[in-house]
């Protein structure tokens, strides 16, 4: 095994935790390669790794006062409402939503702000006749905790130079933060027109035509099952919403019974690990044919975003699982678009998460909430969308029903 140096590259797995307000927060990044040499690394996390090698791992506390971009109150500012620009995917005119994030570039005006800036501000609102917004960093002015594992050492080669990365500036950048509600405010308000659809017709007839593929690829999908199993219990019972043909469980992971229920009957035929079957719209029926707290665990993978109704759906959820039992929602950053509900369309990919999370807060009766997000990984060579460099993102939302 070759021993870590001061001048070694590596591959690593970066983990960030940290607490908000309704749940933890857990953040990993793929890193490849690391120059232990060149780029900027906390010493507290390097110093561990040196004489070490692969499957080692260090962690390092980040207190908010020694974040690379603390926060500035002189960064939440007012403009005017000419000033804000905003234009979704189709070229149409938005106006800022409290608590939602928009590219910096939607500001003109602003001073040290461009128009080609994709970074965050998050909107506030209005101060009479003024509109709300906070360009700090998402994660400004939260405690972090930062871990690095090795999982590979490259063979050494001489450095002279170099594009230098600053690994917890990476890790932070995209998107963490932005499920996290804005210090001191509320749930953020969602109205009925945020769960309309561009293809209102009966999901029936969408989903009459089998479809036996999978929809994220092999690497997402691996995460998903070991993820699923770490949360899932032996011998448990699981329901899967809204399922397909796979349920992107373990093999090795023994269940009492799998209930599958979707839309499409072929599909959930072909499930081998099922136990039972059944057919069901939720967002026609979102009541569940089931006794109060028959279930250990509700998963649901991929198809949050399909949801009408989502907190009644969650009510059910809730009534059927035991005290203490998990429910876990897995989604990545593909889906099909006429069925998604409009807000899922207009979020970021991190403000999906706190979205989830918001429709279990607001449920009720769910606690211990949780966040994941695990990005960069390379694509994995079997997969047949050569023209993606990355794998796809996994995202994740776990709580348990409170006694």
């Amino acid at each position: 095994m070759e021993c870590i140096n001061s001048h070694s590259r590596v591959a690593a797995m970066l983990t960030l935790n940290w607490i908000s307000d309704t749940a933890r927060h857990e953040e990993q990044l793929w890193a490849d390669p690391v120059s232990l040499w060149r780029d900027v690394i906390d010493p507290a996390l390097l110093e561990p790794l040196l004489g070490k090698g692969v499957g080692d791992r260090a962690e390092v506390t980040i207190p908010a006062d020694r974040f690379y971009a603390p926060h500035a109150p002189r960064k939440r500012i007012q403009v005017r409402d000419d000033q804000f620009l905003g234009h979704d995917g189709r070229g149409n005119r938005v106006a800022p939503q409290p608590g939602r994030f928009y590219p910096r570039g939607f500001l003109h005006g602003v001073s040290g702000v461009f128009m080609v800036s994709t970074a965050p501000c998050r909107s506030l609102g209005r101060d009479k006749e003024r509109l709300l917004f906070d360009l700090n960093h998402p994660l400004a002015g939260r405690d972090l905790r930062l871990a690095m594992e090795v999982l590979a050492v490259h063979p050494p080669k001489n450095e002279r130079g170099g594009r230098c990365e600053h690994w917890l500036e990476r890790i932070c950048d995209g998107g963490p933060g932005m499920q996290a509600r804005p210090a001191g405010q509320g749930q953020p308000v969602w109205s009925a027109e945020s769960f309309r659809r561009d293809d209102e017709r009966p999901d029936a007839l969408f989903y009459r035509q089998p479809r036996l593929v999978h929809h994220l690829d092999s690497t997402a999908r691996a995460e998903i099952e070991r993820r699923y199993g770490a949360l899932i219990r032996p011998g448990s019972r699981v329901l899967d919403l809204m399922s397909s043909w796979t349920s992107h469980l373990p093999d090795s992971l023994d269940l009492a019974e799998l209930t599958v229920l979707g839309l499409n009957d072929e599909e959930l035929r072909r499930n081998a690990r099922a136990t039972a079957t059944l057919v069901r719209d939720l967002n026609l029926e979102p009541a569940l044919p089931f006794a109060e707290a028959h279930f250990d665990t509700v998963i649901c993978t991929g198809s949050v975003e399909y949801l009408t109704n989502p907190l009644a759906v969650l009510a059910e959820v809730r009534r059927v699982l035991r005290p203490g039992g998990v429910v876990a929602f897995a989604f990545s950053n593909r889906w099909f678009p006429p069925k998604a509900i409009r807000i899922w369309a207009e979020m970021h990919e991190f403000e999906r998460l706190g979205l989830v999370t918001e429709f279990l807060h607001a449920t009720g009766g769910f606690v211990d909430l949780a966040t994941l997000s695990r990005r960069g990984l390379p694509r994995p060579v079997d997969d047949p969308h050569q023209e993606l460099w990355l794998s796809d993102p996994l995202y994740m939302v776990w709580g348990r029903r409170g006694d």
